[in-house]
C-alpha cells in the first residue's frame, strides 16, 4: 500500500525510485563477540576441571627413542672406558652418551658418582682438574679433598716453581690476589695480565671455580682456596654460605671446611676470607689448623686482624704460614697502591721478605703489572707466595 501511495501522490511524468530493503542480522556485532568469548571461557574452564594435564599447558617436546642395539651398546661401553680417568678409582664416574636425532653425532658426558649425587649440585665441581695428582686426593660426602698420601704433600706438589736458591740470596716479595673466581672477567684479567709469580686466591662460590683455577694453573699461578670466617659484624657482614662460626662446634665447622676443600683442587694451601672473630678465637681456629696441616697446606693469614691467632696456630702444627704485611689496594687509588707498594719494598729491603695482598680491582691489577716490571731494576725478586713460606721458616 505505501507504495502504491507514494506512486499515486508523485508529480506527473516523474519516475519515483523504490527504497531497497536493508538485510538486518538478528544480532549486534558486540553481542556476537560477547557469546564467542563465553564459548572460549566455557571451553577453558572445561579443560582445566576435567582433562587431567599435569603439565599445565608448558611446552613440551617429545623424542622418539629406540631401542639400543649390540653395536651401540658396544660402542658406548668402550668410550666409557676410554674417557675414565686412568687414576680414579672404579665407579666415581660415569659416561652418558648423546645422540643427535637428526645428524647422528655422539657425545660423551661424564658425570659424577655418588659423592656427586649426594652433594647436590651446588657442592659438585663442575669437571675434574687437569694436571691433578690423584693420590693426593681423599673422598668426603661432598667430593675430593687433599690428603698426604707417601709424604707428598698439596703444598709441595702445588707450589709454583721458583729459583729458591737465588731467592734465598735477595730480598723477595709475594703478591696474592684474592677474592677471584666470583666474576670471570676480573678472574680472567688478573689470570693473563700478572705475571706467574703472583699467587692466585680463589674463593669457593663462584659458577665454575675447576674452570677457572685450572686455567690458572695453566698459566703457572700458585693458587690458594680462601675459606670464609667470621667476622665480628657478622651476620650483618655475611662472608657466603658454610661459613665457619664460633658459634659452632669443631665438628661443624670441620665439615664446613670439607664442602670447601671439595670445591676444586690443585691449591697449595688455604687463607682466611674475612674472619677476624673467628681468627682471633683459639678453641675454634685450632681445628681448622690441625685439619689443614694434616692435609699437607699452607696457611696466609691476610693480616686484617691484628688478633688472629693463626700464626702461633700453625707454629704449633709445623705448618708453612705467611701473614700478609700490607693490604695493597685498601685504598683503590692509583697514588695509594704506588705509595703501599714502595713500603713493600722497603719492608723486603730491611727484612729480607714481604707479602702483599690485594683484590682484583682493573686499578690493582695494573699498578701491579707495571710494578712489577721495575722490581728487577730494584734488586727485588718477586717469588710465589710459597716460596715466601719456605725463606722465612729458613730464617
Amino acid at each position: 500500500m505505501t507504495e502504491t501511495a507514494d506512486e499515486l501522490s508523485a508529480p506527473l511524468g516523474q519516475k519515483t525510485e523504490r527504497k531497497k530493503r536493508r538485510f538486518r542480522l538478528p544480532f549486534t556485532a558486540m553481542q556476537a563477540l560477547a557469546v564467542l568469548l563465553g564459548l572460549f571461557l566455557v571451553g577453558f574452564l572445561t579443560v582445566a576441571l576435567f582433562v587431567d594435564n599435569p603439565l599445565g599447558g608448558e611446552p613440551v617436546a617429545r623424542i622418539a627413542l629406540r631401542t639400543p642395539t649390540t653395536d651401540d651398546k658396544q660402542l658406548v661401553t668402550e668410550k666409557a672406558a676410554k674417557s675414565a680417568p686412568t687414576q680414579a678409582p672404579a665407579g666415581d664416574n660415569k659416561t652418558v652418551t648423546i645422540i643427535d636425532g637428526s645428524s647422528g653425532k655422539r657425545q660423551d658426558i661424564v658425570i659424577g658418582g655418588d659423592a656427586g649425587d649426594k652433594a647436590g649440585a651446588e657442592s659438585a665441581p663442575a669437571s675434574p682438574m687437569a694436571g691433578i695428582d690423584q693420590r693426593l686426593l681423599e673422598k668426603s660426602k661432598y667430593g675430593m679433598i687433599p690428603v698426604v698420601t707417601d709424604g707428598l704433600k698439596p703444598f709441595t706438589v702445588y707450589a709454583a716453581d721458583a729459583d729458591r736458591i737465588k731467592a734465598a740470596k735477595m730480598p723477595v716479595i709475594a703478591i696474592v690476589v684474592g677474592g677471584l673466581g666470583v666474576g670471570a672477567a676480573k678472574t680472567t684479567d688478573a689470570i693473563m695480565k700478572l705475571p706467574p709469580a703472583v699467587t692466585l686466591a680463589f674463593t669457593p662460590y663462584g659458577a665454575d671455580p675447576t674452570k677457572l683455577a685450572e686455567r690458572a694453573r695453566a698459566q703457572r699461578h700458585e693458587i690458594l682456596l680462601q675459606v670464609p670466617m667470621e667476622p665480628f659484624d657478622y651476620p650483618d657482614n655475611d662472608p657466603g654460605p658454610q661459613t665457619l662460626l664460633t658459634t659452632l662446634t669443631s665438628e661443624q665447622n670441620i665439615d664446613r671446611l670439607y664442602w670447601h676443600l671439595s670445591r676444586f683442587q690443585g691449591y697449595a694451601g688455604i687463607a682466611n676470607f674475612m674472619g677476624a672473630r673467628f681468627t682471633a678465637t683459639d678453641t675454634v681456629m685450632q681445628p681448622i689448623i690441625r685439619e689443614a696441616a694434616k692435609r699437607g697446606l699452607g696457611y696466609l693469614d691476610d693480616g686484617s686482624s691484628p688478633r688472629s691467632a693463626a700464626g702461633s696456630l700453625t707454629a704449633t702444627q709445623s705448618m708453612p704460614f705467611a701473614k700478609a704485611d700490607f693490604t695493597i689496594d685498601a685504598v683503590p687509588t692509583s697514588a695509594e697502591i704506588d705509595r703501599t707498594l714502595v713500603k713493600l719494598e722497603t719492608l723486603a729491603k730491611e727484612r729480607g721478605t714481604a707479602v702483599g695482598v690485594a683484590s682484583a680491582l682493573p686499578i690493582s691489577i695494573e699498578r701491579l703489572a707495571a710494578w712489577i716490571k721495575t722490581l728487577d731494576s730494584r734488586g727485588i725478586m718477586l717469588v710465589p707466595l710459597t716460596t715466601a713460606m719456605l725463606k722465612s721458616k729458613s730464617g
